[in-house]
């Protein structure tokens, strides 16, 4: 099994795993921060994807007080051979930071290569998120 600082590449199977961190808006205490990442999982579950998990991080630190809330965002998405899926989990999440009126920040990690996705105009985002899945579809 790959820990969130390998996670975002090819698996043996021909896969692909896309690491997803979720930076809540800084404002938000750690339960109200962790309701939108929750539904945010579930909508990516629902996707024709292989399998949605929380990323690895390791133990708690000794006098933590429950998870950070970027670790609680961690999610590892592995995606099937098949193409056309991730155009749909970027945009999941791209209509999900649109529908929150918080200010989350959420990073999409494949091979290495990181988008970050919030507060950009629509034109704006599209045109990264094009380029970004381009990059990655079908190879």
């Amino acid at each position: 099994m790959r820990d969130n600082a390998s996670a975002g590449g090819r698996t043996g199977d021909g896969a692909t795993e896309v690491l997803l961190v979720v930076a809540p808006d800084p404002e938000l205490d750690a339960e109200a921060a962790e309701r939108p990442v929750r539904r945010l999982r579930s909508e990516i579950a629902a996707l024709d994807v292989d399998s949605v998990r929380a990323a690895s991080t390791g133990p708690a630190p000794a006098g933590a007080k429950g998870a950070d809330p970027v670790t609680a965002g961690a999610i590892v998405v592995a995606l099937g051979a098949s193409g056309g899926v991730l155009t749909a989990l970027v945009d999941t999440v791209r209509d999900w930071l649109a529908r929150s009126a918080a200010r989350h920040r959420v990073t999409v990690t494949i091979d290495g290569d990181t988008i970050e996705l919030e507060h950009a105009s629509d034109t704006e985002r599209r045109h990264l998120i094009d380029a970004y899945v381009r990059r990655h579809s079908g190879g």
